[in-house]
Order: C-alpha cells, then sequence, then structure tokens
C-alpha cells in the first residue's frame, strides 16, 4: 500500500467521527460473535463510508447492507467480517476475489496484508471501484472478467472469496486451489449456505458449512 496516498486521502475524507463510529461498529461484531483481531482491526481501519452511495452515507456504520448500483449491493459489515473470519488469513497469501462490487470487502482484505486478485463483472463497477481503492492506495490487482472461470494465468490462491450467492461450486475455481487452500463460497439459488472447500490433494475436497445466508446472484458473462 502507498501509505503517503493513503493516508492524505483518510485524513481528507475521514474524521473523528467517522473512526468513533467504526469503533462501535467493531464492538457490534464481536457482540455478534466475531472474533478474530486482525479482522475486527482491519474493519475498524477500512472508511466504509466511502464506499456507499452518496444517499447512505449517513447509514454507513449501521450493520446493514446498501444498494451500490447495477443491482448490487455492498454487503453488511457482519457478513464482510465472517466470511474474513473463515479464510483464516495471517496476512501472507495469495487471494482471488469473487466479486470486486463496491471494493469494501476487497480493502479489508488487502488491510490484512494479502496479495489480493479481484474480478468485477460489472464495467461500470470496475471502473468506479478500481478508481476508488487506487486513490486510497490498495495496491491490489484488479480484473474485469468472468467470476465464474476465475483467473487461470495466476494460479494457484490460497484462498479464494465469493461474494455472491452461487448455485453451485464453480469447477474452474475449485482447481485453481493450491493443496491445503480454502475456497468460501455462499452456495445455493434462492437461499445459501455459507460453506468452506478446503482442497486435501488434486482430486479431494473437504467441505464444512456455516448456516444459511442471503447474497445477490453470481452471474456469469462480463457486462460492457
Amino acid at each position: 500500500m502507498n501509505f503517503s496516498s493513503y493516508f492524505y486521502s483518510m485524513t481528507k475524507h475521514d474524521n473523528y467521527r467517522h473512526k468513533g463510529l467504526r469503533n462501535k461498529l467493531v464492538q457490534t461484531l464481536k457482540q455478534k460473535g466475531i472474533t478474530d483481531i486482525r479482522v475486527l482491526d482491519a474493519i475498524g481501519r477500512v472508511p466504509r463510508h466511502l464506499f456507499i452511495e452518496s444517499g447512505f452515507v449517513n447509514f454507513a456504520y449501521q450493520d446493514k447492507a446498501f444498494p451500490i448500483g447495477a443491482g448490487q449491493t455492498i454487503s453488511q459489515p457482519y457478513t464482510v467480517a465472517f466470511q474474513t473470519q473463515l479464510l483464516e488469513l495471517t496476512g501472507n497469501e495469495k487471494v482471488l476475489e469473487i466479486g470486486t462490487g463496491s471494493g469494501y470487502q476487497a480493502a479489508v482484505l488487502m488491510e490484512m496484508g494479502v496479495e489480493l486478485f479481484t474480478i468485477e463483472r460489472q464495467s461500470e463497477l470496475y471502473s468506479k471501484t478500481s478508481k476508488l481503492l487506487k486513490e486510497l492506495g490498495y495496491k491490489g490487482r484488479f480484473f474485469l472478467g468472468d467470476g465464474y472461470k476465475g483467473l487461470p494465468a495466476h494460479v494457484p490462491f490460497d484462498k479464494i472469496l465469493i461474494t455472491a450467492g452461487a448455485p453451485f461450486i464453480p469447477k474452474d475455481l475449485l482447481l485453481q486451489l493450491k493443496k491445503g487452500g480454502t475456497l468460501i463460497i455462499p452456495l445455493g439459488e434462492k437461499e445459501q449456505v455459507m460453506t468452506k472447500i478446503t482442497r486435501i490433494n488434486d482430486n479431494d475436497f473437504e467441505q464444512i458449512e456455516y448456516g444459511k445466508c442471503a447474497f445477490v446472484p453470481m452471474l456469469e458473462g462480463v457486462v460492457k
């Protein structure tokens, strides 16, 4: 991360009131069962109000999802924290995010020190979000593409995070995991179940479920 540009952006657009509201949000997430200190610290640093449409800025630090355009939403902070906690990050991983969306989840992941590759299928969101993240000093790798196909040119990945409801497990993504790597996916059509998949070896995978959830659908193709 370019800390000089990050510091400039944060001081220009982020104030003590926002930081106080983030501290309250972190306490709320603790009460809801988020225990990973590194995840909580990352949530406490990311200026969520900069990732939200202007009409919702005053509600940015409520634990709620909001629309961001192109039929997408910025996820509820608890959902972001929960999915991130399931990744069990140490900060040295190569991570693929499917669905950049608002960029909020991406920012949280990069605050945790990972090497992030993130894909967005909506060109409108891709342009807007990649520009914002770069202005804030985040040095991820941003791609416009089909999340179902992943990024075969950049494999393997230690972790893969899907931020939309997938009706099935994309085989291409499983094959892009390194051995011992994990994929977090909201799995299902009308209703999803948060699922963690670990690659044991070339052909074997372990699957664990963590309860029901609700996400916008994961769609194929690219919208230009």
